[in-house]
């Protein structure tokens, strides 16, 4: 059973309230175009028979003018031959023939108004359609988004994250242990040779720079002689 029973149900119907109440958005919106689309088709299909039989009448009416046109041409040779007789005849042909073409042209006329009917059917139809396919591209990214945001809370949720940063930070305990192994390791080496004689000489340095600051200091201090 279809979603719709008739083009009016298409036409009137309201999408975004069907959607709402679908447990599915995504799989009724894609049946809500394909039924569209056959009905788009169906109503395209009797167009196409309509305006057939549009074209086979204004072919009768041509033929059926031309009848008139040509009992008229009878009546009046008739009556220049003075024969009234056969221009009664002819008259009452095309009186006949003129009904018959009155009755062609009122069915042109039904037609007619069917296919402007049609037209602005498949009209409304495509504009529902277009709508529903624009709905079709927006449900299917919302859906895409909330799965993709659902998977990161289940994971962000799950123990697996804690797991991962406890096994994380052991590690980083275990790296910070191996520096301060290495850390001590330097704290209780002994000073190399090397070390205490480049010790020594800077000690050196630093007696003579002292020296020399004492000596300034102590020429700055000291009175002036007077000339």
């Amino acid at each position: 059973m279809g979603i719709f029973s008739r083009f009016a149900d298409i036409v009137n119907s309201n999408i975004s309230a069907i959607l709402d109440k679908a447990e599915d958005p995504e799989k009724m919106v894609r049946l809500i175009i394909q039924e569209m689309e056959d009905t788009v088709v169906e109503v395209r299909s009797t167009s196409a028979k309509v305006l057939a039989e549009k074209k086979e009448l204004l072919r009768r009416i041509t033929r059926v003018q031309e009848q008139v046109h040509d009992w008229e041409e009878k009546a009046e040779l008739a009556i220049s031959k003075d024969r009234e007789d056969l221009a009664k005849a002819a008259l009452v042909e095309k009186q006949k023939t003129a009904t018959l073409l009155a009755t062609l042209e009122a069915e042109l006329k039904v037609v007619e108004e069917h296919i402007a009917r049609l037209k602005d059917e498949v009209s409304q139809l495509q504009e529902k359609l277009t709508d529903a396919r624009a709905r079709q591209k927006t449900i299917i990214m919302r859906k895409q988004t909330a799965t993709s945001r659902l998977e990161v809370k289940k994971q962000l949720d799950s123990s697996k994250i804690d797991d991962a940063m406890m096994k994380f930070e052991q590690y980083e305990r275990r790296v910070e242990g191996l520096e301060a192994q290495v850390d001590a390791y330097d704290l209780g080496k002994k000073s190399t040779l090397d070390d205490e004689f480049a010790a020594l000489a800077a000690e050196d340095s630093v007696n003579d720079e002292l020296a020399a600051l004492k000596a300034k200091v102590k020429a700055k201090n000291q009175p002036k002689s007077k000339a």
